[in-house]
C-alpha cells in the first residue's frame, strides 16, 4: 500500500496554559496542505518490522521512528502481520509542518486497512494521541478548529480555496521540546475560531502564533521572511507550528522565485488538494 501523507499548517496557534502532567493547552486552526511524504507498507516474511527511509535525513534511530512506532502500537493491541515499511522523507523535521505527526497518523491508517481491522476514525484517534499531540488530527485530516492539547478536534470551513499557499523553509531546525521550554502561556484576548471565520483583512494584525517571539528572537532572518512574504503581497503570513516553516498566503500566484535565498514551495488551494 501506498499512502501519501501530508503536512498541515496553523492559522493562528495559542499557547493558553500548562496542565500539571506537563502538556501545554492550545487554540489552533489546523489546515492539511498538499505537500507529503510518501509511506509504503507491505507484508513481510521477516520476524519483525523492517523500515527503510530515503529523503531528507532522519537523524533518530529506528525505534523512535513514528511509523515504527505505529506500528508497535497496533502490535500491541491487535493481531497484525509483520510489515515492511519503506519511507520517502520530503516533509523538512523541525519545520512545524507536521511530518512525523502525519506519518504516524497515516501509518495507523494503513495498517488498519492492510489488517482488515475495520476500527473507526473515533478508534484511530485515541491511538494517535498516544504517538502525539497533533497525530489525531491526520485521522480525518479536514480543516480544523483544535483545543486542548491538540486531541480536541472540531471540523472547520475551509476559507482558502482559490488561494495561493507559499512556504517558505529555511535551514533551520527547531525543536518543539525547547519551543515549549521557552513559551509563557497566556490567554489571547480574541476568540481565534470567530477571527478566523470573519474576513481576510482582519488576520494580519490579530491572529497570532506565540512561538514567534521565541523564534524570532533566536534567528532573526524568520522575521525577516515574513516581513519580505507581507511585501510581496501575502494577505496573511506567519511561522507555522513552532517552526520553522514560514508561509505566505495569497489572492494571486506569486512568483515562483519569490524570495530567492530560501526553498520555496508554491501551491494552489483547490478542493481536492486535500487528502481525507
Amino acid at each position: 500500500m501506498l499512502l501519501f501523507a501530508n503536512a498541515k499548517i496553523n492559522i493562528g496557534l495559542n499557547i493558553t496554559s500548562k496542565r500539571d502532567d506537563g502538556y501545554h493547552l492550545i487554540q489552533s486552526v489546523f489546515m492539511p496542505i498538499p505537500f507529503y511524504d510518501i509511506i509504503e507498507i507491505i507484508p513481510s516474511n521477516n520476524n519483525d518490522i523492517s523500515f527503510k527511509y530515503t529523503g531528507i535525513e532522519i537523524e533518530s534511530n529506528t525505534e523512535d521512528n513514528l511509523c515504527v512506532k505505529a506500528y508497535r502500537l497496533m502490535k500491541k493491541y491487535f493481531s497484525i502481520p509483520v510489515f515492511s515499511i519503506y519511507l520517502h522523507k520530503q516533509i523538512p523535521i523541525g519545520s512545524g509542518l507536521g511530518g512525523g505527526s502525519s506519518d504516524a497518523a497515516f501509518t495507523l491508517k494503513g495498517i488498519n486497512e492492510i489488517a482488515k481491522l475495520n476500527l473507526n476514525n473515533k478508534e484511530l484517534k485515541q491511538l494517535a494521541i498516544k504517538l502525539g499531540a497533533d497525530c489525531p488530527f491526520f485521522i480525518d485530516n479536514v480543516p480544523t478548529y483544535a483545543e486542548g492539547i491538540g486531541e480536541q478536534l472540531k471540523p472547520i470551513e475551509n476559507k482558502f480555496y482559490g488561494k495561493y499557499l507559499v512556504i517558505v523553509i529555511p535551514n533551520i531546525f527547531i525543536s518543539t521540546t525547547e519551543a515549549y521550554q521557552n513559551i509563557k502561556p497566556q490567554k489571547p484576548n480574541y476568540c481565534l475560531k470567530d477571527v478566523y471565520s470573519s474576513d481576510f483583512k482582519h488576520y494580519k494584525n490579530t491572529i497570532k502564533n506565540q512561538f514567534e517571539e521565541y523564534a524570532f528572537a533566536k534567528y532573526e532572518q524568520l522575521n525577516d521572511i515574513k516581513n519580505n512574504l507581507y511585501k510581496k503581497g501575502a494577505f496573511f503570513a506567519s511561522m507555522s507550528g513552532s517552526g520553522s516553516a514560514i508561509f505566505g498566503i495569497f489572492d494571486f500566484e506569486p512568483s515562483d522565485n519569490l524570495i530567492p535565498k530560501y526553498n520555496c514551495i508554491k501551491m494552489k488551494i483547490s478542493e481536492d488538494s486535500f487528502i481525507k
